[in-house]
Order: C-alpha cells, then structure tokens, then sequence
C-alpha cells in the first residue's frame, strides 16, 4: 500500500472520530434536555464512547446495501438540537438513509419536520410525570432490570426506580449488593457510578436513590414510609406465579400494581410487547412478561404465520444453565436438573411452545417443545422447526424476516444477523427478545427451519421495562415510523 493511501485511511479514520466527538455532547443533550432517545438502527448511542458510536453507523452495512457514516447522521443530530420535540425514539440511522433514498428533493429541515411531526411542538401520549418502580427481589434479572432503568432515568419523567426488596443477608448485605449491581461477570461493569448510604440503608446510582427494603413477606412492607405512593412492584423472585401469591404485593401500603418476570399461572395474562400488549388494560394490577424463550420465538412465529401461515411444528430450545441447577451433582426435585450445569448438557422440560399461544392464540396446539441445558452461563437459542402452508425459499425468508427487523412493528423484538462467524457470546447485550441467525435458515418446500438467538437476561430484561412503560403510562413513540 502507498504512502498516499495509508495517510488517506488515516485522515479518514479521524475526520470521523472528530465527527462522533462532537455528536456525543448532542445526543446527550437530546436525552436529558428532551427526552429524546436516539439509535443507529437499533444500536443505542446515548452514553456511549466514540468508538461505540462509529461500530454502530459500521453495523448497518449488514442490514442495508449501504455504508453509513457519521458524515451521513450528524446533520441530523445536530438539526434535531434546535427543534422542539417531545419524548420519542428516535432512529438517526434509518433516517439517514431514508433521506438519502427518499428525500425527494427536500432539504433536511424540511424531511424532518415531515418525519417528526407528530413530536414537533406538542405533548405527545408519553406522561410527564416520574412513576415509582419497585424490584422485589434482585437476582440475575432483578439487578439487569435495575442497570436498565438507571440508564434510561437520565432523561426523567419515565420510570423510576425507587426501592429493592431482599431477604437480608449474612454480613455486609448492602455492601453485597451494591456490589454485584457495580460488576457482572457476563454483562460487564455498571456504566456509571454506585456509593452506599449505610445508615439509611440505599444504593446511590448514577444519582438515582435506592431504599434497600428487608422483608420476608411481600404484605409486610410498607412503602409509603419512603416516600414511594401507587408503585409498579416487580417481582422478580418467582416464588408466587399465581393470583392469590401475586396479590399479596397489593396488601402493601404504596403499591399498586404487580409485573411478574416469570409465566403467569391461571387466568393471569402473559404478555410478550410487541404482540399482545394491547391487551394491558388501564384496570389490569397483575401481569406476566411470559418467560425469555417465549419472548424470543412469538415474535418471529407471528410474523412468519402472517406471511406463510404455520401448519404445525417443534421448538428445540438449547439454554444456558440457570440458577435452577446444581453447580455440582446434588440433590434436585427437578428430573435430570441435579447434574452439574457446567460439566453437562441436561434434558429438560420447557412450557414456551404452549405458551405461545397465551400472546398467539391462534397458535394454540399448534407446536411442541423441548429444551436443553447447555453449559454456557448466558445467550440461548431456539429452533424452530415449521411446516408452513405456502412453499419456502432460503432467500426469501430471510429477506422477509430482515424487513421485519428493520421496519416493522416487531422491530425491536426482532434482530436480524447474516454473519457465518457469529457465536452466543457475540449476542450478550443485545436488547432484542430474539436474534433471527440468516446463515443458519434451512428451507425446503413449505418446510423450514429457523434458528434465533437470544440474551435470555438482558434481552427479556428489556422487554420487561416495555411492559412496565406501559403499565405505567410511559410512551416512546418510534421513529422512524413502522412501515
């Protein structure tokens, strides 16, 4: 390589770094001072480093037949600094290139005021008013729900996270605690800052006061006593998944309203956002997220029935051990699940294909399902093996599925990879509920098999606080908007 082309890939290279630097004060300040949370094709860029910001514009070469450059969304950026929007999402990628493709001769100033009309000026659905969140219980999901909402209380007006409830541990509990919300072998370290209040008992986060409540019984605690009134209770423990556990929360003075993070039992509702979470009433004060593996496949199961209609098939999921099993070979109630997790893959029992049909009704009979525990602490993957009522193509389901992931209303439930390299650890982190894996999609006739992965943590973690949004009245509406 010249002299000349070695210089020119550098000079490049820091043109745009110099570009990301001065975006990163912008995005920052679209989120705190308007509440704007931005994304490069459902990268978030909010509190994220120059390179985290250039990796994101690189990612969209794998969904599009285009590069996008920081070049191409800094006008954006910085043209949204000085309009009066109200809260939203907003995709600075998408409408890169949706400008670029279909601008039509319009300036930009013009494109998004056509764009982001509906945010321009006026409130939008999205209330102005913080809503008290409480986490009963703090476990693998308990702490990533906390992690999730401390981020996203930046903007203010959303939801905040106001108190844990624990069974109070040997030692230095709340020293414990704080310290396994700061480091996380799987997720990394916190983004941010955590200090301890000792003597009042509570976690400082990012300037979010958290009270540490002890309580063996959810009817126990009363809230009000710190403050907190009409609050969302989260519970994350699993111990009660039926009506009668599950209203014991609601004897708690403060507390108002019950999302559990585990399949509800009975007649209470599992919800999967992006599917059935227009059946959340104003009046419901208990719901279920459903589980992570059912999260992961309804999504991609509703789209593919709409565009082929499901005849019939079976869900093998391979999940990574959970706390359920024993480190080493012991004692379990359990069949199989007593083996080491680490040393073994286990057979065992999943409910996620009947399951679906609690979000899908029109899926019910229609699958079976098994699972594997696999020796891997995080990231699952479920097959999906259909038969389908119209014939299949490799090529067009799979560019089916990655118009779903990029542009419709699942766009957030729904990932999209075509990379021949990938593994589960490449996935850790990812927000959707599932990723659809394109290399690894076999058809044939009306048959096929589909293979998505998902971060059974922070994945189902991020579409449990969209329920919570819901239930709370908090809304973000989208954009650019579905097509």
């Amino acid at each position: 390589m010249s002299q000349d082309m070695t210089d020119a890939c550098m000079q490049d290279w820091t043109d745009r770094e110099s570009i990301a630097e001065a975006m990163i004060p912008m995005v920052g300040a679209l989120y705190r001072k308007k509440n704007i949370v931005t994304s490069v094709y459902g990268r978030p860029i909010i509190n994220r480093s120059v390179i985290d910001l250039l990796k994101a514009h690189r990612f969209v070469r794998h969904m599009e037949d285009q590069e996008l450059s920081v070049l191409d969304t800094f006008p954006i950026v910085n043209a949204m600094m000085s309009m009066d929007l109200d809260r939203a999402h907003i995709d600075v990628g998408k409408l890169a290139v949706k400008f670029r493709n279909e601008a039509n001769g319009r300036d930009l100033e013009t494109f998004l005021n056509e764009e982001l009309t509906d945010v321009i000026g006026q409130s939008s659905l999205a209330t102005k008013e913080n809503r008290d969140v409480v986490l009963y219980g703090f476990g693998r999901i308990g702490r990533l729900l906390a992690r999730i909402m401390i981020e996203k209380s930046g903007g203010g007006n959303g939801l905040r996270l106001r108190a844990i409830v624990v069974r109070k541990g040997k030692g230095k509990d709340l020293e414990k605690r704080a310290s396994l919300l700061r480091r996380d072998s799987i997720h990394g370290s916190f983004r941010g800052t955590i200090s301890i209040d000792e003597e009042k008992n509570a976690i400082i986060a990012n300037g979010n006061y958290i009270q540490i409540i002890y309580s063996n019984a959810p009817e126990e605690v009363d809230y009000t006593e710190f403050g907190i009134n009409n609050a969302l209770v989260i519970d994350n423990t699993g111990i009660w998944r039926d009506q009668a556990g599950l209203e014991r929360h609601l004897q708690a003075k403060g507390a108002a309203r019950v999302l559990l993070t585990a399949p509800g039992k009975g007649d209470i509702k599992n919800i999967v956002y992006g599917i059935n979470d227009g059946d959340i009433e104003a009046t419901d004060t208990i719901l279920s997220a459903a589980s992570c593996t059912t999260n992961a496949i309804t999504p991609v199961l509703k789209v593919i029935n709409d565009e082929y209609g499901i005849v019939n098939g079976h869900v093998e999921t391979i999940h990574s051990y959970t706390n359920d099993q024993n480190l080493i070979d012991n004692y379990h109630a359990g069949d199989r699940r007593g083996r080491a997790a680490a040393l073994n893959m286990v057979i065992t029992e999943t409910g996620a294909a009947s399951a679906v049909a609690k979000a899908l009704p029109i899926m019910e009979g229609l699958l079976t399902g098994n699972a594997i525990r696999v020796p891997t602490p995080n990231v699952s993957m479920a097959i999906l093996s259909l038969n389908l009522k119209k014939d299949i193509t490799t090529e067009g389901v799979n560019d089916y599925l990655r118009e779903m992931s990029l542009h419709s209303e699942v766009q957030k439930q729904i990932d999209w990879v075509n990379s021949p390299e990938v593994v589960s650890t490449d996935f850790v982190g990812n927000s959707h509920a599932g990723i659809v894996d394109a290399q690894a999609t076999i058809t044939a006739d009306k048959r096929v098999n589909l293979y998505v992965w998902y971060d059974n943590e922070f994945g189902y973690s991020r579409q449990v606080v969209r329920i919570a949004q819901q239930m709370c009245g908090v809304f973000y509406p989208t954009y650019p908007a579905a097509k």
